[in-house]
């Protein structure tokens, strides 16, 4: 056979096995990089406020930014602090880089399902996970209520529990389940609205709501259909994020938020104060009048805790992992474990405190349950 002619299909701008690769593993050090706050991510492109309340910089600017090469397989999400270069002036069409995210002090994570070795991350840098759960249409799930708070207890993060519809049901059954937890619970109502075309959340109800976010960065999460987003605009009247109806067949809920985004928190009364948000979602440029952050997530069906491991969420249990200490190697710490140390706390616990510490314990069981797939 006689050798062919070459045209431009065989042509090889790096003819090797092993493919394009860095000529050097010396990368840049971006010594003249700036530090921004992820507050939305849309794909691929990334929402940051540089300057203000995320560094030590008078001036916020909101800029538009992509990862950089070497970032390509490091996810970056809602809450990272990361370092950028490139165009930061924020002006339309600019496009800045993020070449290094920060340490993270904390992170939120999920996988689909108790199986799945692929984690998620939800959120990071949060100092309070928000679960917010409806009375009624749709029925509050505590399965889906337990893994959240084994979630954020294996991130370090407090937890919240907000029961939304208390004017369709009692909120005392779940405040009894998850108060021995040491989970706080806050409760909100709807009224009619004052020009009678529908109803709204009561206002003194938002306002205890509001109390336990200011200062913090608090991340919500919830099914669809709980009235998070009703929740997020009684909160940020400018964030604007779309509310649906709950299916009369199904009782469930249609996802509306599709992506995460950061709002900062107005403080008082909300009318006050300036615009919390453009109508994309990103934080305003003026600081003044705001006490902390929420950030609002799309709708979930599931929360996977392939990620977390027991002892983890005994360190949660400061008085429990105390006494844990003692229980034989291998204990798993539920009911039907032998000699475990937790039954002895309780038999050993004086009569009056008995009932609150056996109340703990099942609590406790009842997460560990959530985790293991097992019955508690």
């Amino acid at each position: 056979m006689g050798r062919r002619d070459l045209d431009e299909s065989d042509f090889r701008s790096r003819p090797s096995k092993r493919g394009s690769r860095p000529r050097t593993k010396q990368r840049p050090e971006h010594s003249d990089a700036v530090t921004g706050l992820v507050t939305g991510v849309d794909r691929g492109r990334y929402t940051l406020l540089v300057g203000g309340a995320a560094t030590e910089l008078a001036d916020e600017t909101i800029v538009t930014a992509m990862k950089a090469r070497e970032l390509t397989r490091t996810r970056v999400v809602v809450g990272d602090r990361v370092d950028v270069v490139g165009d930061t002036s924020g002006e339309e069409g600019s496009l800045a880089r993020i070449v290094r995210i920060q340490e993270r002090t904390s992170t939120l994570r999920r996988t689909a399902d108790d199986t799945d070795p692929y984690e998620r991350i939800v959120v990071a840098n949060a100092d309070q996970l928000v679960i917010v759960t409806a009375l009624a249409q749709p029925e509050p799930r505590t399965g889906m209520i337990d893994r959240c708070v084994v979630a954020a207890y294996d991130a370090g993060m407090s937890v919240l529990l907000c029961l939304t519809k208390a004017d369709l049901a009692s909120p005392d059954e779940l405040r009894a389940l998850y108060e021995p937890l040491g989970v706080e619970v806050v409760v909100t109502r709807r009224t009619p609205s004052g020009d009678g075309a529908g109803i709204t959340l009561a206002p003194d109800s938002v306002e205890e709501v509001r109390g336990r976010l200011r200062g913090l960065v608090s991340v919500l999460v919830g099914h669809s259909g709980v009235g998070k987003s009703t929740l997020i605009n009684a909160l940020v009247p400018d964030a604007k994020r779309a509310t649906g109806v709950v299916n009369d067949v199904t009782g469930r809920g249609r996802h509306t938020s599709t992506s995460a985004v950061a709002l900062r928190l107005p403080v008082g009364d909300p009318g006050e104060t300036d615009a919390a948000s453009d109508v994309d979602g990103a934080p305003a440029t003026d600081g003044a009048g705001f006490d902390g952050w929420v950030i609002d997530t799309p709708g979930v069906r599931s929360f996977g805790l392939a990620h977390v491991e027991v002892a983890h969420l005994l360190h949660a249990f400061e008085d429990l992992d105390e006494v844990a200490q003692e229980c034989p190697r291998g204990c798993t710490h539920l009911a039907d474990a032998p000699d475990c140390a937790l039954d002895d706390w309780i038999e050993a616990s004086p009569e009056d405190e008995r009932p609150a510490r056996a109340a703990r314990l099942a609590s406790f069981r009842r997460l560990l349950s959530s985790r293991t797939g097992s019955d508690a």
